[in-house]
């Protein structure tokens, strides 16, 4: 759902001096950049400008396909070596590849809402685990005009604006949820960023975040972090490529260890392999099956599952950016609250994703309060909980959840001790206006009809399933692997 930069109803009395720092803060996200992103940037840009653009986006899904893995650099290596190392954690066992499986679409293989950690493995996390899969796109954090690659892939967002309005405005471009009188205002919206609230502004930020963590690999201080680094086995790694200086400070050592993560997860093919099912069929190469090719219709339809307005589809039109299934901005999509939480064992605990309480920077900014970042939905069908909270275990439940949320909301949100439904139980009440409830299927009413029936959930859920990784087509033989 996509918002106008427009004050809260509770602040809108008056501007705080703290929301015109963070105003300030935010300008400064958008003009300012990383410099360890600039060098993941650099350290792939060359290969790929060399490339010359293909004609066709099939012809741009076939190169991926054809094309030969490269061997990782030196610093890419130490990164592959750190992400293995369960000797960084509290516990020696826990590494990054613990939770990010690498034989899961580098995502958890549990059916556990949120994963253990901290000194003996038994600290609940905060909140479910995302794939580290697809992310070297993904633009750094930033509130400011939405940043898709190619106006093209807005088309479903103006299909769903104008069947609802009932208007057809090929010219124009608007945005989700946003047929408002102020529709001339600048498109404003959250985007980009690292983990469920974004509070990594970049992929190298967030590197460092789980090993920091005390219900995570726990360790207690960078000094600590520091001396596990000086004893690994990769040590003089470190120090050929990165200087002898590279121990003399516990910020200099862990900026390169979050760096050489950070590479190794851009230039190893196995987080970004772009070789599903459906890339196949979008390089022409293979068929979908007639329920795959209709739960994609009802996938793209904007009456019935509209689920291509944030998850989007199709690559850019010059066939550059692969399509990830995400939009890479964040939502107030109201899940229920998760009894298997601890944490949700006190009634005035609650996780409100950008509003905090991992993300401090804009606590105050109400109108955030409940909003999450849009996952990309490949291998989706692979994970065993969906949503930041995990309190979902099936792709088919997530389904009935968006197209039921309105039209049975009794399903899913329980009844206090004075039989009440308690919509939108893991949302303060004050923050319920967040939630999406104009972008379709969300803006249908109690008692409706859902926008998709059980078979067409069934087709939608078929489609998803084209979207794991590791497709093998008969008969076909595909350079490079």
């Amino acid at each position: 759902m996509k918002i106008r930069f427009q004050p809260h109803p509770a602040l809108a009395a008056s501007a705080s001096p703290r929301a015109a720092i963070l105003a300030f803060a935010t300008l400064a996200f958008l003009l300012s950049a990383c410099d360890r992103q600039d060098k993941v940037s650099a350290a792939v840009a060359p290969a790929a400008a060399a490339t010359p653009a293909p004609a066709t986006a099939a012809q741009a899904a076939l190169a991926r396909l054809n094309a030969p893995a490269a061997p990782l650099s030196a610093v890419a290596e130490v990164g592959r070596k750190i992400f293995n190392d369960q000797s960084l954690s509290a516990s020696g066992k826990l590494s990054c590849a613990s939770c990010h499986n690498p034989d899961n679409a580098h995502a958890p293989a549990n059916g556990l809402a949120v994963q253990l950690g901290g000194m003996h493995l038994q600290a609940q996390g905060g909140r479910a685990v995302p794939s580290l899969r697809y992310h070297e796109h993904a633009p750094a954090f930033s509130i400011g005009p939405d940043t898709k690659p190619d106006e093209d892939d807005k088309g479903a967002v103006l299909q769903a604006a104008e069947a609802k309005a009932g208007t057809a405005s090929p010219a124009r471009t608007v945005a989700k949820a946003t047929l408002q009188p102020a529709a001339a205002m600048q498109e404003v919206v959250p985007q980009g960023g690292f983990d469920w609230d974004g509070r990594a502004t970049n992929l190298t930020d967030q590197a460092g975040g789980p090993l920091l963590a005390a219900n995570e690999m726990a360790n207690k201080s960078a000094a600590q972090l520091l001396a596990k680094l000086k004893a690994a086995p990769y040590a003089k790694d470190m120090l050929q490529l990165f200087g002898p200086a590279v121990f003399t400070s516990s910020s200099l050592a862990l900026g390169e260890a979050y760096y050489a993560l950070a590479l190794y997860q851009k230039e190893d093919r196995s987080f970004h392999p772009y070789d599903s099912k459906y890339d196949y069929y979008l390089a022409e190469q293979v068929q979908l099956s007639e329920q795959e090719m209709r739960g994609l219709k009802l996938f793209k339809d904007p009456k019935k599952g509209n689920c291509a307005t944030c998850h989007i589809e199709k690559p850019s039109r010059d066939g550059h950016f692969p399509p990830v299934f995400t939009d890479y901005q964040f939502e107030a999509l109201a899940a229920p609250r998760n009894k298997a939480i601890l944490a949700n064992r006190d009634p005035k605990y609650f996780d409100l994703g950008m509003c905090g309480p991992w993300r401090k920077d804009a606590a105050k900014q109400l109108n955030y309060c409940g909003y999450f970042k849009t996952p990309t939905l490949r291998n989706a069908a692979t994970r065993q909980v969906y949503f930041h909270n995990g309190v979902f275990h099936s792709l088919e439940e997530v389904v009935h959840f968006y197209v039921e949320r309105e039209t049975k909301p009794e399903k899913w949100y329980p009844r206090g001790k004075d039989g009440k439904l308690n919509k939108y139980d893991d949302l303060p009440a004050a923050y319920h206006a967040n939630v999406d409830v104009t972008d379709a299927p969300f803006d249908n009413k109690a008692g409706a009809p859902p926008a998709l029936t059980d078979d067409e959930i069934k087709d939608v859920v078929a489609f998803l399933k084209t979207l794991n990784d590791g497709y093998r087509p008969e008969g076909k033989t595909i350079v490079g692997k």
